[in-house]
């Protein structure tokens, strides 16, 4: 008996102004996972979509992602990664940093580091710089892959200053096997991993602060009060198995942070 495997839908929300290395690097990403198994790659290129810097008002964290003032692609975007199985961050490094098209769209999903919601969908992670930058890069956007929800599932950073050696070919060329390697095998698990313990710590601090801003932060307080997350034992944002170390430590971490902005606040009333 055939048993077909079933097509995976991975998005590439692609930072890269052109279709430079950035883009040479995912499509041989995607060569070498279609020799495991069935993907769909969708690019989403960020210079083409239409997003305005962020406004700083804060109003998607008080009061809701609903409330932005700028009416434009971010929530179609959203929407796009809540379609996908996977999601692939690329980017070249522009000053030591991701590229402009890449922050603004991060900036204007800063409300999903307060909510979190990709839980269920796989992340990988592709840099391309001249010669410096890769880690730092990919240390950035594993972070912020992780806050919003994803299990980083493979990261791979290729350089690519002319004239490349052959030695230098052939590690990038190792560097986006290895990944690719890692990512299929993850599109290929349905159970997540069990969280690292930073991961876990992250879940305890932010239950820690937003158990107590229902007043500052009601969209915010709202959001983890409706999926549980503030009820007594919960130890992650989802049904997996967590370290009982990393609870212990968590649970301790959070109830400190709690302390801590519950005193804050009093001396921030007292003082208006």
């Amino acid at each position: 008996m055939m048993i077909t495997m079933e097509t995976k839908k991975v998005l590439v929300i692609m930072g890269s102004p052109r279709k430079g290395n950035t883009f040479r690097a995912c499509e041989e990403l995607r060569g070498l996972i279609e020799m495991k198994l069935p993907v769909d790659f969708e690019y989403l290129w960020l210079k083409d979509a239409d997003l305005a810097p962020c406004k700083g008002c804060l109003a998607c964290f008080s009061l809701g992602e609903d409330h932005c003032p700028s009416h434009d692609d971010a929530r179609i975007i959203e929407r796009k990664m809540e379609d996908a199985d996977a999601v692939v961050f690329a980017t070249p490094v522009y000053g030591m940093s991701v590229s402009g098209q890449m922050k603004i769209f991060i900036d204007r999903l800063s409300y999903v580091f307060h909510r979190p919601r990709f839980f269920d969908k796989k992340a990988i992670i592709i840099t391309t710089a001249g010669i410096l930058g890769n880690d730092d890069v990919q240390k950035y956007l594993d972070m912020v892959a992780r806050i919003w929800g994803f299990e980083v599932a493979g990261k791979a950073g290729t350089v690519t200053a002319e004239p490349l050696s052959r030695r230098q070919t052939e590690q990038n060329r190792k560097e986006i096997a290895r990944a690719a390697k890692e990512f299929a095998a993850a599109l290929n698990r349905p159970a997540r991993r069990s969280p690292g313990l930073m991961d876990v710590l992250i879940f305890h601090g932010q239950r820690a602060a937003f158990s107590q801003l229902m007043g500052v932060s009601p969209a915010d307080f709202r959001y983890w009060k409706e999926k549980g997350w503030l009820d007594s034992g919960v130890k992650y944002f989802v049904d997996v198995p967590v370290n009982p170390v990393y609870h212990a430590i968590g649970t301790v971490t959070g109830w400190l942070s709690a302390r801590q902005i519950r005193k804050d606040m009093m001396e921030h009333k007292g003082a208006s």
